[in-house]
């Protein structure tokens, strides 16, 4: 008796049984735990999303050392195999023609979570309605969570999901991504729905 595989018809490149494996650890993720030192905070993202880490990789072939730590590597994709080697043809405006991820999606991925893989892809474009970033443009699928940092402070960040609605959030200590990154990567989603979380967290922060 074979089981049947679940198909997002809005996104068919979405991997569905992973993305929930992956929002259910996101939100399982407690507060103080995403609140330790953000080497720590981020590896633990890195295993929400079913991610290695992989900081000495070659980029290309499994690395995540970007992962999480930039403005724009900030959503977590997780792709069926089939869409895992697709290659942006320009519909992604920004990103470079061809980015070929499958080779490292393929290491990087964590195969406990179900089938398909996972990947750190870019935001850019993910403001617009629908989002026209990497996930749902070139692999045709969801993201099982973004993470954005929370303004007006950006000490803080909240994980949410494909729909903005919130999983889990911290406030991080040590050395972080540059202010100007945390920023910026605000800047990728205001105005969309992506943005609430982050500033409903952000505005609570700022009043303590």
């Amino acid at each position: 008796m074979s089981s049947s595989i679940e198909i997002d018809k809005d996104y068919p490149g979405t991997a569905v049984k992973r993305m929930k494996a992956c929002k259910e650890r996101a939100s399982s993720l407690k507060t103080d735990e995403l609140s330790k030192d953000w080497a720590e905070v981020r590896r633990r993202v890195l295993w929400a999303g079913g991610l290695k880490d992989l900081p000495d990789a070659q980029p290309g072939y499994g690395y995540t050392g970007h992962s999480f730590n930039d403005w724009n590597h900030c959503d977590l994709c997780t792709m069926i195999d089939q869409e895992s080697f697709n290659e942006n043809k320009g519909e992604v405006k920004g990103i470079a023609i061809g980015n070929q991820l499958g080779p490292g999606i393929k290491i990087a991925s964590i195969p406990e979570l179900g089938p398909g893989g996972s990947w750190s892809t870019c935001m850019m474009g993910c403001n617009s309605d629908p989002p026209k970033d990497v996930a749902h443009v070139q692999f045709k699928s969801r993201i099982a969570f973004k993470l954005v940092w929370c303004p007006p402070e950006f000490k803080s960040f909240v994980l949410v999901d494909d729909a903005g609605g919130y999983l889990s959030h911290g406030t991080p200590t040590g050395t972080m991504p540059a202010l100007r990154e945390r920023q910026f990567n605000y800047k990728m989603v205001e105005g969309s729905k992506y943005a609430k979380e982050a500033e409903r967290i952000g505005k609570s922060s700022s009043e303590q």
